[in-house]
């Protein structure tokens, strides 16, 4: 089986790390930038939000699944809350345009936030009221706050995919502009 489900747990492994998945565009890019974050111990590509079970890469990127490219990150929160995660995910994606990061279109590219309880929603709904009121972008924020089901690790080849291949001309020309932003805007909460 090349994808297995990860349970929708807050502790992880019996120890005091928390889970978040977010969706915000191709995962390559957005893997890249939240390994980067202090308290930060682990984060998996993969899919969530749709209605096959254990699909592929193939099947999503069809955009008839209803899975959006995603991220499990798991986090220790006496290191960086998950309202941080929040505001590094709308700080570095497009979160106003309806399935569409950049050059990536369709439904698996949408903005979503799929919590696990009810803290991380009302978080989730918070900082999205707060950077919604604060006009940072000329349109409304549309990203979805879902609870979270199921997700479904994506193949290991997309695993650490930037750092496996910086080389790569997707990776020079969209993805290292965006980490260097990324690691200007939030240095305070990047790791040594």
């Amino acid at each position: 089986m090349l994808n297995k489900k990860m349970d929708n747990t807050r502790s992880v492994n019996g120890g005091n790390n928390a889970v978040a998945t977010l969706a915000n565009g191709c995962f390559w890019c957005t893997e890249a930038i939240f390994k980067d974050l202090k308290g930060v111990s682990k984060v998996t590509s993969g899919y969530t939000g749709g209605q096959v079970r254990n699909p592929t890469y193939e099947q999503v990127c069809t955009g008839e699944t209803g899975h959006a490219e995603a991220l499990q990150i798991e986090f220790d929160p006496a290191v960086i809350s998950y309202e941080q995660l929040l505001e590094v995910f709308f700080a570095t994606h497009d979160p106003t345009t309806r399935n569409r990061q950049g050059n990536d279109v369709g439904p698996q590219y949408r903005s979503g936030i799929f919590y696990h309880d009810d803290e991380q929603r009302h978080a989730a709904e918070k900082v999205m009221s707060e950077v919604d009121a604060a006009k940072i972008y000329d349109q409304p924020i549309i990203t979805e706050i879902n609870k979270f089901e199921i997700f479904y690790p994506a193949e290991s080849y997309h695993q650490n995919y930037y750092a496996n291949h910086p080389e790569r001309g997707y990776c020079q020309m969209v993805i290292t502009p965006k980490v260097s932003k990324f690691r200007q805007k939030f240095a305070g909460l990047l790791k040594s």
